[in-house]
Order: C-alpha cells, then structure tokens, then sequence
C-alpha cells in the first residue's frame, strides 16, 4: 500500500481524504493557496506545501506546481478530490509519465466519460438513451441561438467541462440564450480553463438520480445504487439521498446494469458516477458521467457501509474490489444537507465573511440513527470569494426515509453558524415540508415550493408556545441576576404581532405555563445569558432554538421560522400597542449589489436612459456571474463603481435620478 499520499484540493474533501488515510496509515501531503494557510486541512495532514495566490488559476489548477509538491515530499500518489484537477485526462497522463499514480480512473475513461460533449457521443454510440441536444461544439452566441431554435425552447446551456452546478443556464427563449450563452461560456473559462459549451433539451419537472460505480483495474465494476439530487438551487444539488424514493427494484436495477455496462465500456477503474435525468413515470436518460467522487458520496457510504475514498485507493494500488455485485445490500436511508456560505433569503447569494461562531451537531449514533458532519471549516475560520460557499455536508440515516428526515431536521436545529449568510432555516424548511416528506420531488422543486423566494415560513401554533416558552424562561433567568424583586408570575408575551397571556411557576427545575388555557411544560433547559442556543424539552419533545437579544425582546429562530419575541407586564403591553410602526428606508431608487464580490462589468452610464429589465451590471462571487437588471425605468443619476471594484453586500452600485 501507498506510504504517503499528496491530496491536491482543499477544504472539506481533503479533511475526508485525511481522515481515511489515518484510518489506512497512510501519511498524507495537501498542497495550499494563499487562502487556504491557516486551513483545518493543513493543520491535520502530516505535511503541507504552499502552490500560490488564491485564485485557483495560480495554485490549485497550476499542474505543475502540484508535480513538484510530489517531488518535494516524497509522496507516491496524487488523490484530486473533486473540482481542480479531478476530471483533467492531461493532469493524469503528466503523473504518470513522472511515475506518480492517479487515484482516479485511467485518462482514455477520463476523456471519454469526463467531457459532457464526448461522452454524448460515446453514449450515443454504445446505444444508451440520451437527451436530445446538440453535442458538437459551439462556434458563437448566433451559433447558439440557430442550434436552439432547432432543438426547441426550453434548451440548457452547459459548459463541456463544467461540474459543480458552474456554467449552466436553462434557456426558455431567444433572448436568455443571447444573454446565456456568454455568461456561461465566460464561467467555464474561469472556473475551468475550458470554454466549449453544448446545448441541449431541457426536460421540464425532472428528476435528477444517479448511479454510483466503483471499478477496478482488473476489470471488475459495481454499481453501489443511487442517489437521488433533485432539490437544487442555480442548478447545483443542496439536498442528497440514498436511495431515490422513485425507483422501484426493476428500474433501480436497470439504471444499474446501464450505468455499470457504461462504465465498463471504458474500463473504468475507480469510483465515478452515471447521472441520469428521470421522468416521473420513471423513464431515464444517461446525461453525463463524473468520472471523479462525487461531492455527495456521504449517502452513498451512510447505506451501503462502503468508504469509497478507501476503495479508490485500493484500485489505483492495483487492488481487487473486494465485493461483487451480489455482496452489496441497501442498509436503511441517508439524508445530506449541503451547509453553504450563502443567503436564502435573497434568491440564495454566497455570502462571504469570518465564521464568527460555528457549532455543529454533535456526531455519532442518536436517538432513531446516526449523525456525521464533513466540514473543512472550524470557528474562525473565513469563507472566501475565490472557491465554493460550502461550510459543511451533514448527513444523517435512519431505518426508513421517514426516520433519516427526522433525524436531518433535529441535526439542522443543532447547528449554529454566525458571521455570515447561512441556508440551514432553508433546509429545516424542506424538511418539514408535506411534499418532500412525500418523494414527490423534482429539480423544479425550489420554484414551485417557493415561487416568490425564501422568506421563511409562518410559525404554527406549537412554534408560537414553543418560541413563547423559550422568552419566557430567557426573560425570567436574566431578571433574576439583575432585579430579582421584578419576576412575577403573569406576563404577556408579543411573538411576531400576536399576543397572548401566560402564567408561569418554577417546577422541579423547569417551568409550568399556562399560556392562554393551554398548559405547557418547559424541562430540561440547556441555556444561560449571552448563549445563541437554547435547548430544552417542551411537553416531553426535545428542541434547539437560535436566540439573540433584540433592542426589545429577543429574535428567535425555529428551523424555518424568526419571530421577534417581547415579554412584557400587562401595562408595558398595552403601551407597547400605541407605538407606531417604523417605515422601512426607501431603496427604490438604487440597484445595491445583492452580496459581496467583483464587479465584472458596469453596463450603464451616468445619465443615460434604461428600461426595465435592461442589463446593469455583472458581478462574480463563488466563481458564478450573477447579472443586475433595471427594476424600473429612469435615469442614470450616478455610477458608483467601475470594472474590477470589489464591492459588500447592500453597496450602492447605481442611482437613478
């Protein structure tokens, strides 16, 4: 077996690389950007090297800087992780003629499966069903529109080598593929020094479910079953599992038979994935090959007990696969919830900024399954502008997908991240959802659920007593350290605009309420002045909320759900009525940039006059172009930035007069 290995990525992957190679005794080498020096991944491998700036064209994607950190650390095997260099045929070939092993497929299964355009055309050729599209290459936006127009509206615009959910535009008329085609082929030339671009139909409410595979070098190939990713934001997954409450056991084995035929075809020698876009009446077509681990991989262990990293190092040493296909079993139900650096509630922006708390739930068995974080992160630590927004990946199982849900939904309330925009309300959100909990899913699901965008939900009644309780108890433990005499018994409580009277009595180390005729019981309270947690156990059901005191009151947060919480006497009650309400600042006369990053173009002009919807500037973060348009009509009053500005969220980019 390899006695070092040297892990070319960064962030949460090389941590879950680090983590199996200890288990393997294997020492390990990451290589790090200017970002990336203060890193939990540097900080737990045995070594480390410094490749260059922050940009990942001037360190992670340099090929050659890699080479000589393998040179310059005696390590025997490059493991790409996923993004960078993973699915680069040119990067594998380099390490073998410097006699360093890929862990990866081989370059020919790299180059046929690896390139979304040619494994269309390898698929089509091996007789698998594949979306109709365009799959040659794209000369030009005029080019793009003519293909389009001939395939038929809605089309998707994809970088060749894209992945990740960059460079990809869903079309549905001339004037977005005029629009959509420059912007994607600019991503897939920043994101992945590679510009080719294809066209193809888009499949309206599809499911998007895929096929693991692990291969070896003596021919072997297994499928490990599927995932399914369907709920996803800007085209990237947020929510993974295994297995996919659409198949049943005659398509699930199809899928499986295709995708393993596929793959041996190639001879595909590590871990890779056949993704397929699936009808509701479960008819699937293949749609690309990942020929790299896939960012989800965590389900796929959760069900099968399989670690797909070790197995990857196995076949690149010249293992055997130490399963045949017969020995593989579906074991329970696995929910992952990708934690990103980004806002919900403003059409899901990354947010960049310091981690200035980060808490997660604790890991390892609770009570109805299992709990396991992949984070690259620790408290403190920043989110930059140059990479992904992903904090962390949290993945729960269970017996049933009904148990995993659950399990998810608990693990999402004891998560507490502050510093920065965070999507964890988003995903409590989904949760809790009837549909989701239903499997009647589809890759339009955060349009249809939330046509208008996040904005929370509304609390139900529970979440009123529970959010009122938990004031309550805040209110009498800080009244009780600075006036004592103060705690009284009745009090009213104003949650969000509604009021209601509750009588509360400490009770053997909890609290008895009486709130409006219902009678609740608050036990168990894990909280206490200046915590942004609060956990307890309300009526025999155990919770967390987030807290933060407010000029009044308190902000609270229940999975999906903020209120603003006053505790208040009778008379501070009925005062509190005849204030009037604050008027929220007037923005409509300004285009503020919706998150923090750089201005790649200003597309108007002092005075100049702009319609509706006309373009007004293009912005990057996170490696994704996000393009400003006029609201309204009028006037260009000022232009505050120019090309190449970095600017913070809310910053004023343009005035109308």
């Amino acid at each position: 077996m390899f006695s070092k290995i040297l892990i070319a990525n960064r962030g949460e992957i090389a941590v879950r690389i680090i983590k199996t190679c200890r288990r393997m005794g294997i020492k390990t080498v990451v290589v790090y950007s200017d970002a990336d020096a203060d890193s939990m991944a540097v900080e737990m491998a045995d070594e480390s090297v410094f490749i260059g700036g922050a940009p990942a064209a001037e360190s992670y994607l340099v090929a050659d800087k890699i080479v000589d950190a393998v040179r310059s650390t005696g390590a025997e095997a490059v493991h790409p992780g996923f993004g960078f260099l993973s699915e680069n045929a040119a990067f594998a070939r380099r390490l073998a003629k410097e006699g360093i092993v890929f862990i990866g497929p081989n370059p020919h299964a790299i180059e046929a499966m690896g390139d979304k355009i040619e494994s269309k055309k390898f698929a089509a050729r091996a007789n698998v069903s594949v979306v109709p599209g365009h799959v040659g290459e794209i000369d030009d936006t005029a080019h793009a529109v003519k293909i389009s127009e001939e395939i038929g509206y809605p089309v998707m615009i994809k970088a060749s080598a894209g992945g990740g959910g960059k460079g990809i535009r869903v079309a549905w008329n001339r004037k977005d593929v005029e629009e959509g085609f420059p912007a994607v082929r600019a991503e897939a030339k920043s994101s992945f020094g590679d510009d080719r671009i294809f066209i193809e139909k888009f499949i309206e409410s599809p499911r998007h479910v895929e096929i693991q595979v692990l291969g070896d070098k003596h021919g072997n190939v297994v499928h490990l079953f599927e995932r399914e990713c369907s709920i996803q934001r800007r085209n990237q997954k947020v929510i993974e599992e295994a297995p996919s409450p659409l198949l049943d056991e005659k398509t699930r084995k199809a899928m499986g038979d295709q995708a393993v035929a596929l793959a041996k075809a190639v001879q595909y020698d590590s871990a890779g994935t056949v993704e397929f876009v699936a009808g509701q009446d479960k008819s699937f077509y293949f749609l690309e090959m990942n020929t790299r681990l896939q960012v989800e991989h965590p389900v796929t262990e959760m069900i099968t007990g399989v670690d797909l990293v070790e197995q990857m190092i196995r076949s690149a040493y010249g293992e055997k696969l130490p399963f045949a296909q017969k020995d593989l079993k579906i074991n329970g139900w696995a929910m992952e919830s990708r934690i990103y650096a980004e806002d919900p509630y403003r059409g899901f922006l990354p947010s960049i900024g310091r981690l200035v708390r980060y808490s997660p739930p604790a890991e390892g068995e609770v009570e109805g399954g299992f709990v396991r974080n992949d984070a690259g992160v620790r408290e403190g630590d920043e989110i930059s502008m140059f990479y992904d927004p992903m904090i962390s990946k949290l993945s729960t199982w269970g017996k049933t997908r009904e148990a995993a849900i659950d399990v998810m939904g608990r693990a999402l309330e004891d998560f507490h991240i502050e510093g920065l925009g965070q999507n964890i309300p988003f995903l409590a959100a989904v949760m809790d959802q009837a549909r989701f909990r239903s499997g009647k899913l589809s890759t339009n699901y955060i349009k249809d659920e939330f046509p208008d965008g996040f904005q929370g939900l509304p609390p139900t009644d529970a979440q009123r007593d529970l959010m009122g309780a938990v004031a309550l108890a805040m209110h009498r433990a800080m009244l009780a350290r600075v006036a004592p005499d103060q705690v009284r018994s009745e009090w009213i409580v104003v949650a969000g605009h509604k009021q209601q009277s509750m009588k509360v009595a400490a009770v053997d180390g909890g609290l008895t309420i009486d709130a409006d005729g219902r009678k609740l019981r608050l036990e168990d309270i894990q909280w206490r002045p200046g915590q942004p947690s609060f956990r307890g156990n309300l009526d025999g059901k155990d919770f967390t909320v987030a807290v933060k005191p407010a000029a009044e009151g308190f902000v609270i947060r229940h999975r999906a759900t903020t209120l603003h919480v006053l505790v208040l006497t009778p008379r501070s009650a009925e005062l509190h009525q005849k204030l009037p309400p604050k008027k929220a600042a007037d923005t409509s006369k300004m285009v503020l940039s919706p998150m923090p990053g750089l201005v790649v173009s200003i597309d108007v002009a002092q005075g100049q006059e702009v319609k509706t919807g006309e373009v007004v500037a293009v912005l990057e973060a996170m490696k994704m172009q996000n393009i400003l348009r006029a609201e309204r009509d009028g006037t260009i009053k000022a232009v505050n930035v120019k090309s190449g500005d970095s600017v913070a969220a809310d910053e004023v980019l343009v005035e109308f007069a």
